[in-house]
This record gives structure tokens, C-alpha cells and sequence, in this order.
């Protein structure tokens, strides 16, 4: 499950109910209870969506989420803090978050707004991601842990089915199907295209019998 929500928050017994809560909607989720640990974790890899509390044991949400905002502008950003008093709310908005939840709050509420922000974001963005590979449809454009890749237009769409359904068995007639439009044909060319890709850094388990599985 790709890790599309980071939560910063010193709490463990919040950090396991948002956790179990986006995880049981099929939401990958990452919880920091360091400010150290979140800014290592966003060396590695940018989620869409932040979850900053404010007040933490080693540092200030607000720092952090100016931190974000300065190097990942289109990374959405909650704060989610005990100051629920309106000057504070405003202080986070102004600051740069796109929407201030102050505790206590509703587990199914928080989860209900985490999908629809998740569900604006890709409707709205030209991009896929899956682990390191990221995708940029509109200019079919590749890169690869940063990598830049040159394909082929079949093997961008290739690849571009195989991680809109990443971690799932495609079949060689399907893939033929999807890809290449046919009903029929030599499931050879996949194997092919899947060799040619796999050579060039992406990882497509064989799954024998049956056709392979794109795992990022």
C-alpha cells in the first residue's frame, strides 16, 4: 500500500487510531512522533498529504509545515491541534496549512476528509506514483528514484497500467488487451516489453502460468 499520508504527532495513541482508521480505507499512512523523524522520512519520500500537530516534544508543527511549504508547495497540509481557539486556527491558515482540525476530533469525520482531499488530488493531477516510480502522463514523462527514463510509447503504457493496478496479477491477454487493443495475439510481445522494462530498473514479478505483477 503506497504511503500517501505522513502524520507528525507526539501522541502514540492518536498516531495508531489514524493509522488503523486510513489503513482500514485502503489509505497508506506513515506516523512520526519526532519532528527529527518526519524531516528524515521527507528526505526519502514526499507524501501527498501532511498531518502536523503543532505542539511536539522536539519542535513546533508551524516551523514544519513553513518547511513543507517551501520545498513542496502542492503537499496539502492539516494541522491537527489542542489550540482549537479561532486566533489559532487562523495563525495555522495564514501560516500555510490548507485546513486546521482541532482535537478532539472524530475518527470517521478525519478519514471521510483525508479521502476527499486524496480523491481531489489525483483527479486533478497528471501524475502517478508507485513507490519510486513516478509518472507524469500529460508530458510522458518517467523518472525513477529521481532517475529520468526514455521509453517507448507502448512501454509508457505499459507501464502506465501497471501502476494504476500495482500489486495486482495482470494477465498477458489482458495486458495485450489494454495496451495493445488486441482480443487476440502473441502474448510473446508482453514478455518481451515486460523483459525490456525490467532491464531498466522496474519490478515485475512473474507470476508462472498467468502473466506478472507489478510490485514499485
Amino acid at each position: 500500500m503506497e504511503k500517501l499520508v505522513y502524520v507528525l504527532e507526539d501522541d502514540e495513541g492518536i498516531c495508531d487510531l489514524v493509522r488503523c482508521s486510513l489503513e482500514l480505507n485502503e489509505i497508506g499512512c506513515e506516523t512520526y512522533g519526532s519532528v527529527a523523524e518526519f524531516r528524515a522520512a521527507l528526505e526519502n519520500r514526499r507524501p501527498l498529504i501532511a498531518v502536523l500537530d503543532i505542539m511536539l516534544g522536539d519542535g513546533n508543527g508551524l516551523d514544519v509545515l513553513s518547511e513543507v511549504k517551501k520545498r513542496y508547495p502542492e503537499v496539502y497540509c492539516i494541522m491537527l491541534s489542542a489550540l482549537g481557539k479561532e486566533t489559532d486556527k487562523v495563525k495555522g491558515l495564514n501560516s500555510g496549512a490548507d485546513d486546521y482540525i482541532s482535537k478532539p476530533f472524530g475518527i470517521l469525520e478525519f478519514t471521510a476528509k483525508i479521502a476527499a482531499v486524496l480523491r481531489r488530488i489525483k483527479g486533478n493531477s497528471a501524475e502517478l506514483r508507485a513507490g519510486e516510480v513516478v509518472m507524469d502522463t500529460e508530458k510522458m514523462r518517467v523518472t525513477l528514484a529521481g532517475k529520468e527514463i526514455s521509453l517507448s510509447g507502448k512501454e509508457f503504457k505499459l507501464l502506465k497500467y501497471s501502476m494504476e493496478n500495482a500489486e495486482s496479477v495482470l494477465t498477458r491477454e489482458d495486458l495485450l488487451t489494454r495496451v495493445w487493443g488486441y482480443d487476440a495475439g502473441e502474448t510473446r510481445t508482453v514478455d518481451n516489453y515486460v523483459s525490456h522494462l525490467r532491464k531498466l530498473g522496474f519490478n515485475y514479478e512473474t507470476v508462472f502460468g498467468v502473466g506478472y505483477r507489478f510490485r514499485p
